[in-house]
């Protein structure tokens, strides 16, 4: 940890109390300059209601005579002069009123000096704990940001807090630099929390989905093969288990293609993508007659840059999840195009709220049967990852019943 009188805080106050110095001394000076510019002016007008002349700087510094045009001021005496009527007026008058007015102009400067600095030099050590509580004022944000991020752990990232989450700063402050930065650091919790928790179902069901198929095995060979077996018991459980190896297989491969497609593209090349619709089309075609599906191509013109094996196993995914959950006698349209891919199956009636959750690994929109050909789950989820490794988004709607139920899929590429 910082130490305190080395840290931002330290610097925000020295910058801050520099600043307020120099506001200040600044100020001072120009009001120095303007006092002192204008100070002889005021003092001569206040002078000279009392002393016998016009202006202080008209003043004459002999004896100074005054016609019967210009008649003298009753305020000071004056001497009369000689037979020919005029009046004169003592230099020695005149030259202490200029010296009072100078002394009195001078003994207010210093004064005004004296008292400017040392007001500045009290607004000086008073600017510093100034500075410093403003300072702390500017960074309290950060301090809470900061200690947010330092207590943060898996269980409050994800809410565990008593009363509250302590994932979150939450932050109390006017609109500004700061409020946006923490509500930018809440918005990154919050996609955190989405990946954290994420990975915990992933995980979680990841280890259901293999712990299954390892206890099938395991009674398999525990029980069917306890004894003495005839050699059709070895057969069936022999059956048995390569169907559940297969099962074990199919889930490690969705996996690794998951994984791999979640790492992005190393090489991208042009791919014509409503060419991969008519060949994955053509490779179910087997599987949907089984099933009494009918699907209908619809391939308008789309090029992409990417990875030929993964769009191909984004489209067979599609394909392959709308020919199984399904109904007999449906139906599955695969559309391409500028705007993307659709591709749109009747089925099941799928509830609009469970939509979104398709996407997660594992998720199904029935319950798992572990029927023969069964999916693992991760159908969706991989298309997903694909999508985004590619720049595209994956999005689902329901279908209403009156349109046959089902679910559309689309791939919006940029």
């Amino acid at each position: 940890m910082r130490a305190p009188l080395r840290g931002e805080r330290a610097r925000l106050t020295a910058l801050y109390a520099a600043l307020l110095v120099l506001a200040g001394a600044l100020l001072t000076g120009v009001v120095y300059a303007l006092v002192q510019e204008g100070l002889y002016s005021t003092i001569s007008t206040a002078v000279t209601t009392a002393v016998p002349a016009r202006r202080l700087q008209d003043l004459p510094d002999p004896w100074a005579t005054a016609g019967p045009a210009a008649p003298l001021p009753s305020a000071v005496p004056a001497s009369p002069g000689p037979a020919t009527g005029r009046w004169l007026v003592p230099s020695e008058t005149l030259a202490i009123t200029r010296s009072v007015s100078d002394a009195a102009g001078s003994a207010a400067l210093d004064r005004l000096l004296t008292v400017s600095v040392a007001v500045l030099a009290g607004y000086a050590l008073l600017s510093v704990p100034v500075a410093w509580w403003a300072a702390g004022r500017v960074l309290r944000p950060v301090g809470v940001i900061t200690d947010t991020a330092r207590r943060l752990s898996g269980e409050n990232l994800l809410g565990g807090a008593p009363g509250g989450s302590w994932g979150r700063i939450a932050l109390d402050a006017p609109p500004g630099e700061l409020k946006r930065l923490a509500d930018t650091f809440d918005g990154m919790l919050g996609r955190m929390e989405q990946l954290v928790s994420a990975q915990q179902r992933f995980a979680a069901n990841a280890a259901h989905e293999l712990r299954t198929p390892v206890a099938v095995q395991r009674a398999a060979a525990e029980i069917g093969l306890a004894g003495e077996p005839s050699p059709e018991r070895v057969a069936r459980i022999r059956s048995k288990l390569i169907e559940v190896a297969d099962t074990s297989e199919r889930i490690i491969e969705g996996l690794l293609l998951l994984a791999s497609s979640d790492q992005g593209i190393r090489e991208r090349r042009r791919v014509e993508v409503d060419g991969l619709a008519r060949e994955t089309a053509a490779a179910l075609a087997g599987e949907a007659d089984g099933r009494g599906v009918r699907v209908v191509v619809r391939a308008g013109p789309l090029t992409v840059d990417g990875d030929p094996v993964l769009l191909e196993r984004l489209l067979h995914n599609l394909l392959a999840n709308g020919v199984r959950h399904n109904v007999p006698g449906g139906r599955v349209e695969v559309r391409t195009g500028p705007a993307g891919i659709e591709v749109a199956n009747t089925g099941p009636v799928v509830p609009p709220e469970s939509v979104p959750l398709l996407f997660e690994p594992f998720r199904r929109s029935a319950a798992r049967t572990h029927a023969p050909g069964e999916g693992a789950g991760l159908g969706l989820s991989i298309v997903d990852s694909i999508a985004r490794a590619h720049g595209a988004t994956a999005s689902a709607s329901a279908n209403p019943a009156s349109e046959g139920g089902g679910l559309t899929v689309r791939i919006t590429f940029p």
